[in-house]
């Protein structure tokens, strides 16, 4: 059993904004969200800027009671689920409940509930530890938390794959859909590690950019310039379902996707592997499992991430798997605007691709200035760009050597028979 498959809606929390159509517009108008950290006293490390969530009320997702319940990056996760839900204006009724799930995925999970309650146990000892402490703080409760509050008791579950982890339950729920294990599937990521002991261990790494005095101008992936990351948070969210599912709902369609890929470069616990190898074979797969010439690709949502390795590398990859093609196609990291929400990341970009193929425009890089001599291809420098897009990629890369890649296609209304494509 095959079907295809559609994503029906998409919930989006950034810096850039809570909310997809704040997010998609901030994207669109080349407008950063980085700035100086506020949650804690950074003035000691090395980075002090980040790109935090602001203005940001759980009691407009989440009952007064159950806020104490949940880290931030449940919250976040709630709220972009939230937004998904009413955007594909899917309601789960007793009868399709067993048919839909939730992946929701995250890299860290509770950090600022686990520095809270060590911090609560070295001052007043093992009886002020917060009873809600291991469900706030584990990664599965933020699939958790969404399946109770949206009763979807369909196929559970949470992925823990670094910097792909979102990417890959966005992947792993299409293919759940595919194989006829569900209907439709609540699937991305949430992060929020935006804290001393995450910022503090970046930097410890020298993963962090500490361009500290322009936050706005911080992270520059493809740049000669480039420092290092900006740590983000928040969640990204879709709504995906088989084609007939939709159209039995009259649902309106971003875009199918279409294949999925996932690799281990077997090579460096931090760094991509340096001939690209694992990012080759991973954006080879998706396009095989959609059946897709290398030359139908119009736009690569990239990983990204501004730092000297990654960029380079997925640059060297891109050329490796698109061959001449690869100067041709449209290439942006959104991560210049939002940061690197580490395991949300691909669920974030997810929907921002998802978003361009129904926009027909193309998210630019900001603070492109002056391109690394190694990354020489269109990175849709500074200014969004109208384009004609049938098929889109999605690149996510972890620690470990963990990669997963998502093709999206625009959807097209007069071949919306349930047959395979």
């Amino acid at each position: 059993m095959s079907r295809r498959v559609v994503i029906t809606g998409v919930g989006l929390v950034s810096s850039l904004g809570i909310g997809t159509q704040a997010n998609w517009e901030a994207l669109c108008a080349g407008r950063s969200g980085i700035r100086s950290i506020t949650r804690f006293d950074a003035s000691q490390f090395s980075t002090r800027i980040a790109g935090e969530v602001t203005g940001f009320d759980p009691l407009q997702f989440v009952e007064k009671k159950d806020v104490k319940k949940m880290d931030v990056f449940i919250q976040y996760a709630i709220a972009a689920t939230q937004f998904a839900m009413d955007d594909a204006k899917l309601v789960v009724t007793p009868n399709l409940a067993p048919r839909i799930g939730v992946f929701i995925a995250s890299g860290i999970g509770g950090f600022g509930t686990i520095e809270r309650e060590h911090r609560a146990y070295l001052e007043s000892g093992p009886r002020k530890i917060s009873p809600f402490f291991i469900p706030s703080a584990i990664i599965n409760l933020a699939a958790g938390q969404v399946s109770i509050r949206f009763g979807a008791k369909g196929p559970n579950s949470a992925t823990c794959t670094a910097c792909s982890a979102s990417a890959h339950a966005i992947g792993d729920a299409f293919e759940a859909i595919k194989r006829g294990a569900a209907d439709a599937m609540i699937a991305g990521g949430s992060e929020a590690a935006i804290t001393p002991m995450g910022v503090g261990g970046f930097a410890a790494m020298r993963a962090l950019s500490t361009r500290n005095d322009e936050p706005a101008r911080a992270s520059r992936p493809f740049d000669r310039d480039r420092d290092g990351f900006i740590i983000g948070e928040g969640a990204g969210v879709v709504i995906i379902e088989s084609l007939d599912m939709a159209l039995r709902r009259g649902a309106t369609i971003y875009c199918e996707l279409v294949g999925y890929g996932m690799s281990g470069d077997a090579y460096h616990i931090t760094s991509p592997s340096q001939d690209g190898d694992g990012a080759v074979r991973v954006m080879h797969q998706a396009l095989a499992e959609a059946a897709v010439s290398p030359d139908a690709i119009d736009y690569i949502n990239a990983h990204g991430t501004s730092t000297p390795h990654n960029d380079r590398l997925e640059t060297l990859a891109i050329k490796r798997c698109f061959g001449d093609h690869a100067y041709r196609v449209a290439i942006s990291s959104t991560k210049s605007m939002h940061g690197h929400l580490l395991g949300a990341a691909g669920g974030l970009e997810a929907g921002i691709t998802a978003l361009a193929l129904k926009h027909q425009r193309v998210p630019p890089t900001i603070n492109l200035d002056h391109p690394d001599a190694d990354c020489d291809l269109d990175y849709v420098s500074w200014h969004a760009r109208p384009a004609n897009v049938t098929y889109a990629l999605s690149n996510s890369f972890g620690f470990g050597g963990t990669n997963a890649a998502l093709l999206f296609k625009r959807f097209e209304q007069s071949r919306a028979s349930t047959a395979e494509p």
